[in-house]
C-alpha cells in the first residue's frame, strides 16, 4: 500500500478524534487517512519524522499514511504548531513520551506568560526594554521590600518602558503591573547587640521563645522574642519553629508561663528581625496588615492591574483583599498566594473567590516538607486547569541564574515540568530582582517554555478539559469550546476573538487550544491582563466605535488578522476561527465563524 498523496488536512484532521473501531472500518475500506500496520524493524526503519503517528493507533504500531512534511505543505505555515505533532495526537501517554523527538523545533510563539520581579537590578528602563524585549508579560513588585516612592518611580519606568513600543505593530505587547503584598507574617526580635547583630544558635542546645515585650530588643542565643502573641496557643509539644527560611530549627519541649522551651534541631547564625514559620500551625493572625492596607490603596491610586495576595490561608482573607481595594479598584485581578500547610488543605475555598492563584514554593517548601511540595504544586494546577482559573508557578525556577549566566539542568526541567503540569505563568524573582542576568533570565525561561510547550500532550488534554467541563448554559462558555474543538477539527492557524473585559479569551484559554488566541479589546486593562491566561496574546484596538455594529466587528476583526500577518502568526490561505458578539457590551459573545485568510 503507498502512501496517499493529495489528502487535504481538514479530512485528514477530524479522524484524530474518531474511535479506534471507526480508524480499524476505515483501513479496511480504503478510506483516505486509513491506517498501515508496521513491523517493529518497519518502525525503526522509519523515523518519526516521516510519516504522523495516528494519534487513536494503540500499541499495535499503526501508523497514519500521510507523512509529516505532506501535512506541513497543505497547511501552509509555520505559525499552526506543527512541532511535536505525532506525540501530541498520540493514543496513550507512553506513546506520546515515546514519540517525543529532540530535533523537533519549539513553538513559534511562546503560550506561557512571564513574570518578572522588579528591583535594583532591572528597573531602569533601558534594561525594562531589554526585559520586554525578551518576552517579559507581567512586572511584578515585591511589596516587602522598598517604600511606595521607591514603587511609584519603578511603575512609572515600566510604563515608559511598555510605551516606547507602542508606534511599533510588530513588537508592542502590553506589560501588565502586579502588586506582591507583604502578608501577615511572623518575626523575631532585635539582639541585644542591635539590628546588625548576629549570634550562633547551637545544635542541642535550649532556647526560650517568648513574646515577653521586655525581651523585643534583648535577643540572644538563649532568648527569642517573636512579634505574635498567640504563639503558645497554636503550638503543642513537638511542634516545630522555623526561623530563616528554615535554616534554623526550634522543637517545642515543653509551654510555660514564660514562652516555649526549645531544643535546637538545626542550628545556625541568628540576627534581628529574621520569618518565622509554624508549620501545621492554624495561625490566627489578620489576613491584612496595616501596612498591606496602605500598599493595596497605593496599588488602587497606581492602577495597578494584579494583586498576588501573600499567605493567604482561607476564602476570608480573599474577601479583606477585595474590600480593602474598594469601588475603584473592583476590576484589579486577585492572585492568591499559597504558602502555607492551612491553606493547602483550604484550597477548594480560597480558589473559588480568587481571580487566580500562585504556587509559592518558597515559604510553601518550609510549611510543608520539602519531598511533598511537588505533590501540592500538581495538585493545585491541576485544580486550577479544571476550574478554568489562571495558575502561576513561582519561586527558585532559575535560582542559580541570580550569579550564573545559565541555569542548572535540574532548573530547566523545573520550568518545563511547570508548563507540562499546565502553568499559566511561570516567574522569576531573585533572578531579575538582584540578580547579574536579568535579561538572560528572560530569555531562558522563554526558551525552556517553547520546547515544553510543544510537548504538551495536547489531544488528551483537550479532551480531558472538555468531559470534565460541567454542563454550562452561559453561551460564551459554550462558544468557547466549540471554537477550541473546531480549531483542531480544521488545523487553525489561530482564534481571534473580540472582546470587552478579556473573559472570553480566558474562556478560549480554559480549553488550551494549540492555536494562539488573539484577543482584540478596547480596554488597556483588559488586554494587560490577558496575560494570565496561557496562549493568548493581547491586541489593543484605538479606533473608535462604529456607528453599525456589523461594521465595527469586521474592522476589528480585519485588525486581528492583519496583525497576525504581520507577527508571521497567519499566512494566505490559513483557517482562523472568529468569535465574536451579537452585540456591544460585555457578556453577549455567542458567534464563530471560520475564515480563510485571503
Amino acid at each position: 500500500m503507498s502512501v496517499q498523496e493529495n489528502i487535504p488536512p481538514q479530512q485528514l484532521w477530524p479522524w484524530i478524534f474518531r474511535s479506534q473501531k471507526d480508524l480499524a472500518k476505515s483501513a479496511l475500506s480504503g478510506a483516505p487517512g486509513g491506517l498501515m500496520p508496521l513491523t517493529t524493524a518497519q518502525h525503526k526503519a522509519h523515523p518519526q519524522t516521516q510519516q504522523v503517528r495516528s494519534g487513536m493507533a494503540g500499541p499495535a504500531g499503526y501508523l497514519r499514511r500521510a507523512s509529516v512534511a505532506q501535512l506541513t505543505q497543505e497547511l501552509g505555515t509555520a505559525f499552526f504548531q506543527q512541532q511535536q505533532l505525532p506525540a501530541a495526537m498520540a493514543d496513550t501517554f507512553l506513546e506520546h513520551l515515546c514519540l517525543l523527538d529532540i530535533d523537533s523545533e519549539p513553538v513559534a510563539a511562546r503560550s506561557t506568560s512571564i513574570i518578572a520581579t522588579i528591583g535594583p537590578a532591572s528597573r531602569s528602563v533601558e534594561r525594562l526594554k531589554e526585559m520586554i524585549k525578551a518576552g517579559m508579560n507581567i512586572a511584578r513588585l515585591n511589596f516587602s521590600h522598598g517604600s511606595h516612592e521607591y514603587h511609584a518611580e519603578s511603575i512609572a519606568n515600566i510604563r515608559e518602558a511598555a510605551e516606547s513600543f507602542a508606534t511599533s505593530p510588530l513588537s508592542y505587547r502590553p506589560v501588565a503591573i502586579a502588586l506582591d503584598t507583604k502578608g501577615p507574617e511572623i518575626r523575631t526580635g532585635i539582639l541585644q547587640g542591635g539590628p546588625e547583630s548576629e549570634v550562633e544558635i547551637v545544635k542541642g542546645s535550649q532556647v526560650l521563645v517568648t513574646v515577653d515585650p521586655e525581651f523585643r530588643t534583648r535577643g540572644d542565643a538563649n532568648t527569642v522574642w517573636v512579634d505574635y502573641p498567640n504563639i503558645a496557643r497554636v503550638l503543642a509539644v513537638g511542634s516545630r519553629i522555623y526561623i530563616d527560611d528554615g535554616l534554623i530549627s526550634l522543637v517545642v519541649r515543653k509551654i510555660g508561663p514564660e514562652g516555649l522551651v526549645t531544643e535546637v534541631e538545626h542550628g545556625g547564625v541568628l540576627g534581628s528581625r529574621k520569618g518565622v514559620n509554624l508549620p501545621n500551625a492554624e495561625v490566627d493572625l489578620p489576613g491584612l496588615s496595616e501596612q498591606d492596607l496602605l500598599d493595596l490603596r497605593f496599588g488602587v491610586e497606581h492602577n495597578v492591574d494584579i494583586i498576588f495576595a501573600s499567605f493567604v490561608r482561607k476564602a476570608s482573607d480573599v474577601a479583606a483583599v477585595r474590600d480593602a481595594l474598594g469601588p475603584e479598584g473592583r476590576g484589579i485581578k486577585i492572585i492568591s498566594k499559597i504558602e502555607n500547610h492551612e491553606g493547602v488543605k483550604k484550597f477548594d475555598e480560597i480558589l473559588e473567590v480568587s481571580d487566580g492563584i500562585m504556587v509559592a514554593r518558597g515559604d510553601l517548601g518550609i510549611e510543608i516538607p520539602a519531598e511533598k511540595v511537588f505533590l501540592a504544586q500538581k495538585m493545585m494546577i491541576g485544580r486550577c486547569n479544571l476550574a478554568g482559573k489562571p495558575v502561576v508557578c513561582a519561586t527558585q525556577m532559575l535560582e542559580s541564574m541570580v550569579t550564573k549566566a545559565r541555569p542548572t539542568r535540574a532548573e530547566t526541567s523545573d520550568v518545563a515540568n511547570a508548563v507540562l503540569d499546565g502553568a499559566d505563568c511561570i516567574m522569576l524573582s531573585g533572578e531579575t530582582a538582584k540578580g547579574s542576568f536579568p535579561v538572560e533570565a528572560v530569555k531562558m525561561q522563554h526558551a525552556i517554555a517553547r520546547e515544553a510547550e510543544a510537548a504538551v500532550y495536547h489531544r488528551q488534554l483537550f479532551e480531558e478539559l472538555r468531559r470534565a467541563a460541567p454542563l454550562s448554559r452561559d453561551p460564551t462558555e459554550v462558544t468557547a469550546i466549540g471554537a477550541v474543538e473546531a480549531s483542531f477539527k480544521c488545523c487553525a492557524a489561530a482564534i481571534i476573538v473580540l472582546t470587552t473585559t478579556g473573559r472570553s479569551a480566558q474562556l478560549l484559554s480554559r480549553y488550551r487550544p494549540r492555536a494562539v488566541v488573539i484577543a482584540v479589546t478596547r480596554s488597556a486593562q483588559a488586554a494587560r491582563q490577558v496575560h494570565l491566561s496561557r496562549g493568548v496574546f493581547p491586541l489593543l484596538y484605538h479606533e473608535p466605535p462604529e456607528a453599525i455594529w456589523a461594521d465595527d466587528v469586521d474592522r476589528r476583526v480585519q485588525f486581528g488578522i492583519e496583525s497576525g500577518k504581520l507577527r508571521g502568526f497567519l499566512r494566505v490561505g490559513d483557517l482562523v476561527i472568529v468569535v465574536t458578539g451579537w452585540r456591544p457590551g460585555s457578556g453577549y459573545t455567542n458567534i464563530m465563524r471560520v475564515l480563510s485568510i485571503a
